[in-house]
């Protein structure tokens, strides 16, 4: 099988390349490297089943030629964290789309099969919990851009299926949840990496807000597991599906937690959403998905509890911490 995976040296990609080129795939990937890092895929360098491409997923021309040599495509291509997403809302909104809309038509004019990673944000302040994939959304004001990755991710969403009810282009969304996992980075305002980062520091960990709100965090390893199930489960095409975790922590608890796995000495510091991201910031109060489709199309939940993701997070940043 020769899969193209856009946005291949991201985090949840180069997990992706890896396990598909370990089964034996011929793996391209696309990345403009702008959050992606292309030590993420060291681990296969040299093999002669992985071609890397350096660009980016709005550039036509080179789309068509990825798309054209491809059996199927992973496009995870977008902007990632909520720190990104209020400094960049241009860059966020216009990769996102036009990125989308650039695959989309490639894969349709090959008739190549897509499987398009979208986010639980797409629900937006919906406190119908936990959220199902046909569950109503309730998106924020246009006037506050946190909410433009919400929105932008649901257009993909909407053109995707269009493209299947238009033309059966063969086409699976899958919404993620909190992903995490080893290569994350806390660059861009993901709590686990940055939480891990500040105790093994000895720095103090920031919660922000009142640290009540509430998420569930999936494991990378369990993530892939599923979107490789779910590309090649035909019964999956023009659905939309949950990943996720149904493990739900506070962040407050979660800092607690992380805390006492790595045995750290940090103190617990709340911070204003103001100070992070600017006055009138709005943030989901709670985020757990309904994985009932996804149990009943390829049989998947998630195999790591959230002890194991730290201790892997841990681990990686050099603690000896077995969870």
């Amino acid at each position: 099988m020769r899969t193209l995976i856009t946005g291949g040296c991201g985090f949840i990609g180069s997990h992706l390349a890896e396990a598909l080129v370990a089964a034996g795939d011929e793996v391209t990937v696309l990345d403009d490297l702008s959050t992606g890092r292309i030590e993420n895929i060291a681990s296969m360098e040299g093999n002669a089943r992985l071609r890397t491409l350096i660009g980016s997923v709005t550039d036509e021309a080179l789309v068509h030629e990825a798309v054209k040599g491809c059996d199927q495509i992973y496009h995870l291509a977008s902007a990632v964290g909520v720190r990104l997403i209020m400094d960049k809302p241009v860059e966020t909104i216009d990769t996102i789309v036009t990125g989308t809309q650039t695959v989309l038509k490639q894969a349709n004019r090959y008739r190549k099969p897509v499987l398009l990673t979208s986010t639980s944000e797409v629900y937006g302040k919906s406190t119908a919990v936990p959220f199902d994939e046909d569950g109503d959304r309730l998106s924020g004001p246009t006037t506050k851009h946190r909410w433009a990755y919400a929105c932008a991710k649901a257009l993909d969403e909407f053109l995707a299926m269009a493209y299947w009810k238009s033309t059966r282009l063969p086409v699976v969304i899958v919404r993620l949840f909190n992903t995490v996992g080893p290569r994350q980075t806390g660059q861009y305002g993901m709590v686990v990496p940055n939480f891990v980062r500040q105790a093994l520091a000895g720095e103090p960990l920031q919660v922000h807000g009142d640290g009540a709100q509430s998420r569930c965090f999936c494991h990378v390893a369990d993530v892939v597991r599923g979107l490789t199930g779910l590309m090649n489960c035909t019964s999956a095409r023009g659905q939309v599906i949950n990943l996720g975790a149904t493990e739900e922590v506070t962040i407050a608890e979660l800092a607690r937690r992380v805390v006492a796995q790595t045995g750290s000495q940090s103190e617990i510091r709340p911070i204003a959403y103001d100070e992070v991201y600017g006055e009138g910031f709005e943030d989901m109060q709670r985020r757990v998905p309904s994985i009932a489709k996804a149990k009943r199309l390829i049989h998947w939940q998630p195999q790591r509890s959230l002890q194991d993701i730290i201790a892997d997070v841990a681990n990686e940043n050099g603690a000896d911490t077995k969870g």
